[in-house]
C-alpha cells in the first residue's frame, strides 16, 4: 500500500496536480550593471531587469524579492535554491543550457570593448596582445576572452563585479574592458566616470560562447514557473508596459 500510494503521488506531481502556487518569486541580482540593475543612493535596486521582473510578479499576483549574488555564483546559487530565477543580464548560451532552463527572450545584449579614446587597440588576439584586458568572472566575455585572446597572449583579468572592471580601467590598472554593449553606453560613457573613454572597434560575435539575447534562468524542474513567466512577459508586451519600461533606459530598440 504504502509503495502504491507513493506511486501515486509522484505520479500526480509530475502531471502538475501538486504544482507549486508561487505567490513570491525570489530573483538573483548582480547590482553592479547599470541600467540593467544597480543601487541608488538610498541602497534601493533599481534598474530595467528590476522593472521587468516587478511587471512580472504583478501580472502573476505574486510578491518579488530580490535577492543579491555576484554574477559568478548566480547558477550555483539557483540549483542551491537560494532565488527562483536569475535575473540579471544573464545572456542564455548552449553551455547554460546544460544546467538550467530559460524564460522567452528578454532583450538582446552586443558585446563591445571600451578603451581610452584614441587608443590603437581592436577586438582581436593581434591588437591586444600582451594588455591587460578586464572581465566580470562568470560572464560570457570572460569566456570568450579566455577562448579566444588569452591563449594568444592577451592578458584577461577577471573581476567579482562589473563595478570593479570599470574602476580599474578608470585607474589604468587596464588597457580595457569587454562588457555588454548596452550597459558600457549607458551605464559608463555617458557617465562623468566615462569621459576619455570610448567603444573600441566592432560588436563581437560568437554565438555560441556569447549567446543569442538574454533571458530569466530558471531551474529544470520548475517548469510551471517558467510557464508562467512566459505568460506574464507575453502580457507585458502586449500591453505596452514592456515598451513603456524600455523607455525610461534607452533611446532604441533594446528587444530586436
Amino acid at each position: 500500500m504504502k509503495k502504491l500510494t507513493l506511486a501515486v503521488c509522484l505520479a500526480l506531481a509530475s502531471s502538475g496536480v501538486f504544482a507549486k502556487d508561487w505567490k513570491v518569486i525570489r530573483f538573483g541580482v548582480d547590482a553592479s550593471y547599470a541600467p540593467f540593475e544597480s543601487k541608488a543612493a538610498d541602497g534601493k535596486l533599481v534598474g530595467f531587469d528590476v522593472d521587468l521582473g516587478n511587471a512580472i510578479c504583478e501580472k502573476l499576483k505574486a510578491k518579488c524579492v530580490w535577492v543579491e549574488n555576484d554574477f559568478d555564483g548566480m547558477i550555483p546559487a539557483l540549483k542551491a535554491k537560494k532565488f527562483d530565477g536569475i535575473l540579471s543580464a544573464l545572456s542564455v548560451t548552449e553551455k547554460r543550457a546544460e544546467q538550467i532552463a530559460f524564460s522567452d527572450k528578454m532583450y538582446n545584449s552586443p558585446v563591445r570593448m571600451i578603451a581610452k579614446k584614441g587608443a590603437p587597440l581592436q577586438p582581436t588576439p593581434e591588437s591586444l596582445r600582451g594588455k591587460r584586458i578586464g572581465v566580470e568572472q562568470g560572464s560570457t566575455q570572460e569566456a570568450y576572452a579566455k577562448a579566444h585572446w588569452e591563449p594568444k597572449g592577451v592578458n584577461v583579468v577577471p573581476y567579482q563585479n562589473q563595478d570593479l572592471v570599470l574602476s580599474d580601467l578608470v585607474s589604468g590598472r587596464l588597457d580595457a574592458s569587454l562588457q555588454d554593449a548596452v550597459q558600457a553606453d549607458v551605464g559608463f560613457l555617458r557617465t562623468a566616470r566615462g569621459n576619455g573613454f570610448a567603444f573600441a572597434g566592432p560588436e563581437v560575435n560568437d554565438a555560441k560562447i556569447l549567446g543569442t539575447g538574454t533571458a530569466i534562468g530558471m531551474r529544470k524542474d520548475d517548469a510551471d514557473l517558467r510557464q508562467q513567466i512566459n505568460q506574464a512577459l507575453a502580457a507585458i508586451h502586449q500591453d505596452g508596459t514592456y515598451q513603456r519600461l524600455a523607455k525610461k533606459y534607452f533611446s532604441f530598440d533594446i528587444y530586436h
